[in-house]
C-alpha cells in the first residue's frame, strides 16, 4: 500500500500553483498589482515539549486593479477610470491630466472596494492614476497607472444659456442650455449636467429638441442664494465619434420673490414681495371676442423687459396702416410675460378703463407710475398669474413651463428622474476662457 507523495508529484503540483497565480495577476482589461500571500512556517520550541510547532500563513497582500490598464493610448474618454481593491480597502486615489494640477473627482464605494471618475475625462490628454489599499492585517500594496485618451474627431459645446452670467433673477426662472450641434445621445449629456444651490432644490431636465434641454425645479427657487450650473461635456460621447472638449460654467442669483396675480374678470393686479403683499391696484387687460386679443391664462414667468418697445399689428398680419385693424404704438416699462406678445406696461390710453373695463390686445394695461414701479422691481423668471380668462397659456409660449404638471416634466427627462441641487461643490476641470471654473 502506498502511503507517501513522491518528489516528482511535489514539484508538478507546485508548478502548476505558480503557473495559477502568475495568471491572476495580469489580466488583459488593466493593470493589477498584489502577490498572493507566501506560505511561512516558523519554528519554535514549545514549553515542556521540547517538539517544533508548525507557523500559520502569512496575510494577503491587498490587489489593486487599475483600468485602462498602464500604457494603454486612444481610450475612450466617455469610459474614465475604475479602481478596484481585492483583500483590502482603497486608500487614496488621485487621477491627474498632464500638467492638471486639480484632480480628477470620484466617486467611492461604500465598502471602500471600488472607485471611478466622477465624469468623464478630457480628449487626447495623458493621464496619471496612483492607488493604495490596505488589508485588514495592515498590509498596503500602492500601483500606478499611465494613458493617454483618444482625440475628438468631431466636438461638441455649449453654445448658449439662458440666464446669463451672475443675473439677478426670480423664483420660477428655468436654466436653457442650448448646444452647438445635435446630442442624440441626450442620456449622456444630461448625466454630465449639474445644478447647484445654495438652498435646497429638486428639478428635473426635459429635452425640447436634441439641441436643447431646460431645467425646471418641482417648486419655486427659494430667494436670495446662488445657483451654479456645470456642463461636464469634456470627454462625454454626445453622439457617433461627437465628442465633448470642454466644460461650462455658470452663476447666476436668484432675487427677491416677485409674485404677481392679474384677476382679468375683476380687473385687478396684486403684487406680493417676499411673501408681503405689497401692490394691489387696477389694470386693463384683453378685451377678448377673439381668442388673439385674450389674455392667456395660466403661470407666466417674466421674460424681459424694455422701455421702450414698439409694438404693432404685425403679429396678426396686419401691416397696411389703412386697415381698421392696424395700429403702431410705442411703449414704455413694458415687461415681456410671453412669446405670444404679453406684456406688463405703462398705457396712459386706458388709465379711464384701468379698475373696470378690459380694453387692451392682450397685453395687461397699468398706469404709469405703476408700470415704472413694476418695470423696475422686474427680473426675469419672477411669476405672473393670470386668471378669468378661456385661452390657456400653452407650457412652451415663453417661459410657460410652470403651466405643465410636475410628473409630466419629469417625463421629458432623458433619465426619467429628478435631481437635487444642493451647496455640496466638488473639484471640477477648468472652464473655457469667459466662464468662471466651478470651486
Amino acid at each position: 500500500m502506498r502511503v507517501g507523495v513522491g518528489a516528482r508529484e511535489l514539484r508538478l503540483a507546485g508548478n502548476i500553483a505558480a503557473l495559477v497565480g502568475a495568471a491572476l495577476l495580469f489580466p488583459a482589461s488593466g493593470t493589477v498589482v498584489g502577490l498572493a500571500a507566501s506560505r511561512t512556517v516558523a519554528s519554535g520550541v514549545t514549553a515542556g515539549s521540547g517538539t517544533a510547532a508548525a507557523g500559520s500563513a502569512a496575510p494577503t497582500a491587498p490587489r489593486l486593479t487599475i483600468t485602462p490598464r498602464d500604457g494603454s493610448g486612444k481610450v475612450r474618454s466617455d469610459l474614465g477610470v475604475v479602481v478596484k481593491a481585492a483583500h483590502g480597502v482603497l486608500g487614496d486615489v488621485v487621477v491627474r491630466a498632464k500638467d492638471d494640477k486639480t484632480p480628477a473627482p470620484g466617486v467611492m464605494s461604500f465598502h471602500r472596494t471600488s472607485w471611478r471618475t466622477r465624469w468623464t475625462l478630457m480628449p487626447g490628454r495623458s493621464y496619471t492614476v496612483r492607488a493604495s489599499a490596505t488589508s485588514p492585517e495592515g498590509r498596503t500594496t500602492t500601483a500606478s497607472s499611465t494613458f493617454t485618451t483618444q482625440q475628438a474627431e468631431q466636438t461638441i459645446s455649449v453654445s448658449d444659456v439662458i440666464p446669463g452670467p451672475g443675473e439677478p433673477v426670480g423664483i420660477g426662472m428655468p436654466i436653457i442650455v442650448t448646444f452647438d450641434r445635435p446630442a442624440p445621445n441626450r442620456d449622456r449629456v444630461e448625466r454630465a449636467l449639474e445644478v447647484r444651490s445654495d438652498k435646497p432644490a429638486k428639478g428635473a431636465w426635459r429635452w425640447v429638441s436634441d439641441q436643447q434641454v431646460i431645467f425646471r425645479t418641482s417648486r419655486y427657487w427659494q430667494p436670495h442664494q446662488q445657483v451654479t450650473f456645470t456642463a461636464h461635456l469634456a470627454g462625454v460621447r454626445a453622439a457617433q465619434d461627437v465628442y465633448g472638449v470642454g466644460d461650462y460654467t455658470l452663476r447666476f442669483r436668484v432675487g427677491d420673490a416677485n409674485l404677481s396675480n392679474v384677476n382679468v374678470q375683476t380687473h385687478r393686479m396684486v403684487v406680493s414681495r417676499n411673501g408681503k403683499r405689497v401692490r394691489d391696484i387696477g389694470i386693463s387687460a384683453g378685451r377678448g371676442g377673439d381668442w388673439k386679443f385674450t389674455t392667456t391664462n395660466g403661470v407666466h414667468a417674466v421674460m424681459g423687459k424694455s422701455n421702450p418697445v414698439v409694438m404693432t399689428s404685425a403679429w396678426m398680419g396686419i401691416t397696411d396702416p389703412a386697415d381698421p385693424e392696424y395700429y403702431k404704438l410705442t411703449v414704455a416699462d413694458a415687461v415681456q410675460i410671453s412669446s405670444s406678445g404679453e406684456y406688463v406696461h405703462s398705457a396712459p390710453w386706458s388709465v379711464w378703463a384701468q379698475g373696470n373695463t378690459n380694453v387692451s390686445h392682450g397685453c395687461v394695461n397699468a398706469s404709469p407710475e405703476f408700470a415704472a414701479w413694476f418695470f423696475g422691481i422686474s427680473q426675469r423668471g419672477d411669476i405672473v398669474t393670470v386668471t378669468g380668462t378661456d385661452r390657456e397659456l400653452k407650457w412652451n409660449n415663453g417661459y410657460g413651463y410652470w403651466q405643465m404638471p410636475w410628473k409630466r416634466w419629469l417625463e421629458g427627462s432623458a433619465l426619467k428622474q429628478p435631481v437635487t441641487a444642493t451647496a455640496v461643490q466638488s473639484p471640477h476641470r477648468a472652464s473655457p476662457t469667459g466662464h468662471q471654473p466651478a470651486r
